[in-house]
């Protein structure tokens, strides 16, 4: 199969040649960019959402190529840098009991597959918090040995985009492992930024974001069900002064729940799909060309870019050392 990797020839002279697998619209990629700025560039990507492909070919003039599991390993071509905010299955063998064997059958299967044959010099993973104690740890041990064995030195921790400038309450995990075992990885530090979720919002937002009595009538009756039977279910509000939101996810779309914005007499609003990247840290200049619907699937579904960047600060700073 040829894959076409011709659009991406005048990037390899970058001093970094990089990878973005699961890559969604390109969010692990813009925080990436924007640090090592001239000095990435970007061979291969792949996504296998069309819609989510749309967005990431107007944003990066980048065609990502559909399923992973479909793509041979050497067609790939080669790179230092392996970025993947790959989905989290469980592993169905009991204990690492057939080391590279043991992940097969899981997406993770094919990251490693691309791992054992390009040995790229750092692997930058993300998944969702609860990540680390999947199955009782173990799937995250599995992930861990894995890499372990494959020769790399592994680092990971949960980090929360609010202490990254970011007005939004997100944890992820994300694991750090490097070819190099001299390298000694450090986490970044939360940044003192204050921010308030009026920081994203606007002004003035078209009418079609504020939800109808029917659907705000129906957030009440539940969150009242829910306080009944002693658990705190049910819709959230925020406002220009909150501190932060909830996490926004890829169901916002479906009756905005998670994050509705106070409205003076009026019924509360969604965010606009505009606002829902601010969120996430994505600039004002991203290009959001598919539907309302799809846009907060595609946001919720993405990464906080400042988290990404304060993290490729340090991942940069290793590799020039």
């Amino acid at each position: 199969m040829q894959l076409g990797f011709e659009f991406n020839q005048k990037l390899n002279k970058a001093q970094y040649q990089a990878i973005d697998l699961f890559a969604g619209i390109g969010g692990i990629r813009k925080g990436f960019e924007k640090v090592f700025k001239g000095h990435i560039g970007f061979v291969f990507s792949s996504e296998i959402d069309k819609h989510a492909q749309k967005t990431y070919f107007e944003n990066f003039n980048d065609i990502s190529c559909g399923d992973i599991t479909q793509i041979e390993e050497g067609e790939i071509p080669k790179h230092d840098i392996l970025l993947a905010g790959f989905p989290c299955q469980p592993f169905s063998n009991a204990g690492l009991k057939k080391g590279f064997d043991d992940t097969r059958g899981t997406l993770f299967f094919d990251i490693v597959r691309i791992v054992k044959h390009h040995r790229p010099k750092v692997l930058f993973l993300e998944n969702v918090k609860g990540f680390k104690n999947h199955e009782k740890g173990r799937t995250f041990n599995v992930v861990q040995k894995t890499l372990e064995k494959l020769g790399y030195k592994v680092y990971a921790q949960v980090l929360n985009a609010k202490h990254f400038g970011v007005p939004q309450n997100r944890e992820r995990i994300y694991i750090i492992a490097f070819l190099d075992n001299s390298i000694n990885f450090e986490f970044p530090k939360p940044i003192r930024k204050e921010v308030k979720v009026g920081d994203i919002l606007d002004n003035i937002v078209d009418d079609k974001y504020t939800i109808s009595d029917k659907l705000w009538a129906g957030h009440q009756r539940r969150k009242l069900e829910h306080k009944a039977k002693g658990n705190g279910f049910g819709y959230s509000m925020f406002n220009k002064d909150s501190a932060y939101t909830s996490t926004i996810s890829a169901r916002y779309y479906k009756d905005g729940s998670e994050i509705l914005i106070e409205q003076k007499d009026k019924n509360p609003r969604k965010l606009s799909p505009k606002e829902a990247g601010r969120l996430q840290g994505f600039p004002d200049d991203f290009k959001i060309v598919v539907s309302d619907t799809q846009a907060y699937k595609q946001f919720g579904n993405s990464v906080a870019v400042p988290v990404i960047e304060a993290l490729a600060k340090n991942i940069k700073k290793e590799l020039r050392k």
